[in-house]
């Protein structure tokens, strides 16, 4: 067999086009260009149309039939027994004959969607939503329910979403926190950080916990210290780290600390600016209400503009909640209305309808909802029915409401219902596995394919379950 000839030149020119391929190679893998996905470098499975995600969480179970699901036939059969359920008992006890909403709904927007009268701000944004009217949940229990709703599983220990974007995603900003968990002031939510964990995922996921009234802690250079000295015990301290870190391979809780401390010390110069409202105009201030004589809405308030001010500084994901545990007077801190359902809404709706229909309205003046997903969240939803002896109403785990906008999601849409009282979902139910195989498929992500080897599988947030609702995508 004869071979072509080859010059010294050729030869050379070959070899030269060869070292600079695997220069190439080395190149794109270091800067997430890869083929093959790998988590932490910004690559998906697919091409993504959100880059961030929004999380708006009401714990307590607010009422889906007293906010966003009209249920004509309750109105008609109000103070009747409910057909085949007469002598239910539920979460806490027997429950009494059906009520109807203690406020009117109406149409709203060009779709006309109704919308209960409470929520005048929020009404204005239903022809962008997509409702999820078919939603149901595994447990009536609000800490089980809250980390169901985060988590994917009713008992702690799993990953929250949040975590699972950021171990998949990394970070955008380098001084600021990937997922990012936005309290409210009244306290934590049921089951309290198990809501924004990272599970078994390296401890680095877990959310930062932070809120409007004390944003960011001791992050100041302490006074005598000179700029000189700070980055000389910087490096002094990343060298003493490395070098435990080398001799401790595979701890991820120490190289999750050792990230933190990092992060603290470039979020001295980051966070301050970040979580600093003052710099908001007038204008902005009055749109979200942070000076309201009411000060837990003024504090709510000041939360979401906290959580615009972290979307569009590069922050993965935000949880933002608006209440907390109930505590001592039933109601008082959250949605779980048991005895006094018009008292405890009239108290609630106030504090969440206009700062959180401004959040919306900045978000997309600022362009940001063109890859910004947002979701309205909460554990499950209430009875048709009051509680024997109250005004209010049990939980429901078996139909209840949640709804998403923003990238990707398609506008002015209803999709599933419960049935005629808003007991069931009954029509098209979806489940926390669905929403959230959405969510990921809508940050570019297959949810059967984005795991974690745990325990002798290969977990996922949506654990066996999900399917992506492509009923609300555009």
């Amino acid at each position: 067999m004869r071979y072509p000839l080859t010059t010294r030149r050729d030869f050379l020119g070959d070899v030269y086009t060869a070292m600079a391929g695997l220069g190439l190679s080395a190149l794109l893998t270091r800067e997430g260009g890869s083929a093959e996905w790998q988590p932490g470098r910004g690559l998906t499975h697919h091409a993504p149309k959100a880059k961030r995600v929004l999380q708006i969480f009401c714990p307590g179970a607010a009422s889906h039939i007293d906010l966003w699901e009209h249920k004509p036939e309750l109105e008609k059969r109000h103070g009747t027994p409910m057909p085949g359920e007469e002598n239910l008992v539920s979460f806490q006890g027997k429950n009494g004959n059906l009520m109807k909403s203690p406020w009117p709904f109406a149409a709203a927007g060009q779709s006309g969607k109704q919308i209960s009268t409470l929520l005048p701000n929020m009404a204005r944004h239903v022809d962008d939503i997509a409702f999820l009217h078919g939603m149901n949940s595994k447990t009536n229990t609000h800490g089980p329910g809250c980390i169901f709703m985060n988590t994917g599983r009713t008992t702690e220990g799993f990953p929250a979403a949040g975590a699972w974007l950021s171990y998949a995603l990394g970070s955008e900003n380098d001084n600021l926190p990937t997922y990012v968990s936005i309290t409210d002031v009244r306290g934590e939510p049921p089951n309290g950080k198990a809501n924004w964990s990272n599970g078994f995922l390296p401890a680095r996921h877990q959310a930062v916990m932070i809120n409007s009234q004390q944003p960011v802690r001791n992050l100041d250079r302490p006074a005598g210290v000179s700029t000189a000295e700070d980055r000389d015990t910087r490096a002094l301290i990343d060298s003493l780290n490395q070098r435990h870190a080398e001799s401790h391979p595979g701890d991820s809780e120490l190289q999750a600390r050792m990230a933190a401390y990092e992060l603290a010390a470039r979020m001295q110069l980051s966070a301050p600016e970040a979580t600093d409202l003052v710099g908001e105009s007038r204008a902005v201030q009055r749109l979200y209400g942070t000076d309201d004589p009411n000060p837990l809405k003024a504090a709510y308030a000041r939360n979401c503009l906290l959580a615009r001010r972290m979307l569009e500084r590069g922050v993965r994901y935000v949880n933002l909640y608006c209440a907390s545990r109930a505590s001592g007077v039933d109601g008082l801190l959250n949605w779980d209305a048991h005895k006094t359902l018009k008292a405890d809404y009239e108290r609630h709706c106030p504090i969440f309808d206009q700062p959180t229909a401004a959040l919306l309205t900045d978000l997309s003046s600022r362009g940001l909802l063109e890859d910004t997903l947002v979701l309205w969240t909460t554990e499950f939803g209430r009875m048709p029915t009051h509680q024997q002896g109250t005004t209010g109403r049990d939980h429901n785990p078996d139909g209840f409401t949640c709804w998403m906008l923003g990238a990707g999601v398609r506008k002015g849409v209803s999709f599933g219902e419960t049935d005629e009282f808003g007991r069931r979902a009954a029509v098209d139910p979806t489940s926390v596995w669905d929403l959230y195989a959405t969510v990921l498929h809508l940050a570019g992500f297959d949810h059967e394919k984005l795991t974690w080897y745990h325990d002798g599988a290969n977990r996922r947030l949506t654990d066996v379950h999900g399917r992506v609702i492509r009923e609300v995508l555009v």
